[in-house]
């Protein structure tokens, strides 16, 4: 009687120490399959390490106040984290070699290029610091996106392209009435005062 209990307490103690192995084995497991974006930044560590060579313990690896997910590495109108929704290559500015720049792409055919599909979010908000992605930008200050001074032929670190004494996005190249820096996002606050431009203001 005693030898047989023994024989159970024994084994009830190897299946304790066998059930907290497999817990602490199951842990370790679960950990490093959630943590892929251990910084946060819309990109995977893996991503960060091979691609964009940003690393995966900051979200802001060059300290421009801009996430890593949404910096734009090939200067294509497209940050990095919409590169992977759509398909298409980081450091690739023209992924398919067809001549169009992939921001420049419609990918979904609703008649808005890839790279004006977020300009209604957050990310495109100059008076939200810190939120704004990178192609969203205005690095010359000329009114115009920096992802979309290449539809009109400007340069985004150039605010008067041709020389003329006016600011690129006061141009109006198609002659329609509405300056470049309005064409594709009217709704936005550029003076940030508070005021939406296509509520009777345009931007100073």
């Amino acid at each position: 009687m005693q030898h047989n209990f023994l024989v159970m307490a024994r084994a009830s103690k190897l299946l304790v120490i066998l059930a907290t192995m497999a817990m602490m084995l199951w842990s370790v497991g679960t950990a490093g399959a959630t943590v892929t974006d251990r910084d946060s930044d819309g990109l995977t560590n893996a991503k960060e390490r091979n691609v964009t060579h940003t690393s995966p313990f900051k979200a802001d690896t060059d300290g421009d106040h801009i996430k890593d997910g949404n910096e734009d590495s090939d200067d294509d109108g497209e940050d990095n984290t919409d590169e992977g929704k759509l398909g298409t290559q980081l450091g690739d500015a023209d992924s398919d070699n067809d001549g169009i720049e992939d921001g420049d792409e419609d990918a979904d055919g609703d008649g808005t290029d890839n790279e004006d599909e977020d300009d209604q979010q957050n990310s495109a908000e100059q008076c939200a610091p810190g939120v704004e992605d990178d192609a969203d930008e205005d690095s010359d200050e000329d009114d115009l996106d920096d992802e979309d001074e290449d539809d009109f032929g400007d340069d985004a670190n150039d605010s008067d392209t041709d020389g003329d004494g006016t600011d690129d996005g006061d141009e109006d190249d198609d002659g329609d009435g509405d300056q470049d820096g309005d064409e594709d996002d009217q709704d936005e606050d550029d003076d940030c005062d508070g005021v939406e431009d296509d509520q009777g203001e345009d931007e100073q």
